[in-house]
């Protein structure tokens, strides 16, 4: 059975969550599964369940064991992966797979009028077009291949269409994906879904699942989602665990439900004006159309989880009118008595902090949060979240800040630690793996610097790396001694004189990468005293006897780059990029 738990705030979701789990499974052996949307949300959950699955009165001395937290995209694509009868790992229309048979039917129909208009943003499709061409055709047939991905999990019914041969309205992308089916050969998404619910249906012994699934904190689910999630629910207990803000609304949308047909467009809306509050109006569009999915209230079995909250700060009053679905009072018109609660002076619910830019922000933030915590003897560091738009720009800062209370050396002395600032330790979640894994970073960096000027500072960088550190044995006495010759010896950009010839520079190797560590590795034999040239070359006189070694790798660091972009640089296929690649390492 299908079964609704929703709550106006994540703790009180977390204990419907706890009062489901307490319930144990037959099977002891077997473990619970709770699809999460994000790792954050994850180790947020483990905690809270730890207080809450204990064997002692209160439950608060339990742990968090034998549960699992994919993914629900994993999960549902696991069950479609087991009826259909193909594998994920193999399914041709994987966006990363898909994308080379849309490339060839893309340069095959690009002469078609019908194909018109993507002709003229792609240009010409000849090997001899310019490299921003290239780089633009295979970008925009990434994205159409991530579009219909996204068609059939989001938009099935509107797939199916298309292969029927309807959907005109779609105008060139529908006609391009019945040529792009002709080619591949195989149902896409779409056209599996239909038969591999209806096979979940009549033998749900196929998927090796228990007889309880739980998702929670989804805000968004998709119509092929939900459809599985239904047929799951024919032989097992399917949980949705949903954040809804206003309960007012949710009774509202519920009401209109019944009285409209199935709403397929936003612009076709008309719960779209349903709130009143304009807070509500703006942040809850999620959580409307989250329930606009799951259809009326008789397909599944309404848990409705509601807080007990008082109404005496400004947040709390904020979040009260959401709940009712309400606006606030505004000011009273002339010879009206006015209706807005007096404000407590003391009130700090709601801070807004001007700051000049983003090093102060997270300087500011981490303030705020040592006073929360001194002020309310109760709050933990694990209550406290803090979101921000952009974490790659910010994870630095972040960094420093929240870890200057830490000692720099063994021998801080008991006055120093009194004037430290306490230790905060932060947990960035959602960071991009090339961030979170440091050779995915440098590879990263390797595929960049095959277009870029190999300046000084992005060769230094990139040596600066913690792999590239291992690799070559830098430490940070020989990146500093590798940036003083990088100065002295005059390194400005560009490998040799051939590395500068797109730039029409050719002519001049002065100020190159191979001009600098000549001198270098000429001054490890002789000094510039006397200003002896060798050839048309004059020796660094700052290569002492006990940095030749590190000479030595820093011209072996060079010069594997400069082979790694010469291999990086030319159009070659998939197994050819993978091989240069691992020579790299």
């Amino acid at each position: 059975m299908l079964h609704l738990h929703r709550a106006e705030r994540g703790d009180a979701l977390a204990g419907a969550l706890a009062a489901t789990l307490q319930v144990p499974l037959p099977d002891p052996f077997a473990p619970e599964i709770v699809a999460v949307p994000t790792r954050g949300m994850e180790r947020w959950l483990t905690q809270r369940m730890s207080t809450c699955l204990g064997a002692s009165e209160g439950r608060s001395d339990g742990v968090c064991a034998n549960i699992e937290f994919p993914f629900p995209g994993r999960l549902i694509g696991r069950a479609l992966a087991t009826a259909s009868g193909v594998d994920p790992d193999d399914d041709p229309w994987a966006p990363e797979r898909l994308v080379w048979l849309l490339l060839q039917t893309v340069d095959e129909c690009l002469g078609e009028p019908w194909l018109a208009e993507l002709a003229g943003h792609l240009g010409s499709p000849d090997a001899s077009a310019e490299i921003p061409e290239k780089t633009r055709r295979f970008a925009t047939v990434r994205h159409i291949a991530d579009l219909y991905d996204h068609y059939g999990v989001r938009r099935p019914r509107m797939v199916q269409a298309w292969a029927r041969g309807e959907g005109s309205g779609e105008a060139w992308q529908a006609e391009l994906w019945r040529r792009l089916r002709e080619r591949v050969g195989t149902p896409s998404l779409a056209e599996r879904l239909d038969p591999a619910t209806a096979q979940l249906i009549k033998q749900p012994d196929l998927l090796e699942l228990p007889g309880r699934i739980s998702l929670f904190g989804l805000t968004r689910l998709p119509a092929s989602y939900m459809q599985v999630l239904r047929a799951l629910a024919h032989t097992r207990d399917v949980h949705l665990f949903v954040l809804h803000p206003s309960p007012a609304l949710w009774v509202k949308l519920a009401l209109q439900a019944t009285q409209s047909p199935p709403i397929e467009r936003r612009s076709d809306d008309p719960t779209a004006s349903a709130a009143t509050n304009r807070l509500l109006a703006s942040w809850g569009r999620d959580s409307r159309e989250l329930q606009l999915v799951l259809g009326p209230g008789d397909e599944y079995e309404d848990h409705h989880h509601p807080i007990d909250a008082p109404a005496t700060t400004l947040l709390q009053r904020i979040q009260a009118d959401i709940r009712r679905d309400q606006p606030p009072p505004g000011p009273p018109l002339p010879r009206q008595p006015d209706l807005r609660p007096p404000l407590d002076p003391d009130d700090r619910s709601v801070q807004i902090h001007a700051c000049h830019g983003r090093a102060r922000q997270v300087e500011v933030i981490r303030d705020a949060i040592l006073h929360m915590l001194e002020q309310d003897p109760t709050l933990e560091p694990r209550d406290v979240i803090v979101m921000c738009p952009d974490i790659e720009t910010v994870a630095p800062l972040i960094q420093a800040a929240f870890g200057a209370g830490r000692a720099d050396t063994e021998d801080e002395q008991p006055t120093d630690q009194a004037r430290r600032l306490p230790d905060l330790r932060v947990r960035l979640a959602d960071r991009s793996l090339r961030q979170t894994n440091p050779v995915l970073g440098v590879v990263s960096l390797l595929l960049a610097l095959a277009d870029e000027r190999m300046a000084a500072s992005q060769l230094l960088d990139l040596a600066d790396r913690e792999p590239v550190r291992r690799r070559f044995g830098f430490d940070d006495d020989d990146v500093a001694r590798m940036q003083e010759w990088v100065l002295d010896s005059g390194i400005r950009w560009g490998l040799d004189e051939e590395h500068r010839a797109p730039f029409r520079l050719d002519v001049v190797e002065a100020n190159t990468w191979r001009a600098g560590l000549d001198r270098i590795l000429l001054g490890v034999a002789m000094t510039e005293e006397d200003r002896r040239m060798v050839g048309d070359m004059l020796p660094l006189d700052d290569v002492e006897s006990g940095a030749i070694d590190l000479a030595g790798r820093m011209a072996e660091f060079v010069d594997r780059v400069a082979q790694v972009v010469d291999q990086l640089t030319p159009a070659q296929t998939v197994a050819e990029w993978a091989a240069a690649l691992g020579a790299a390492a």
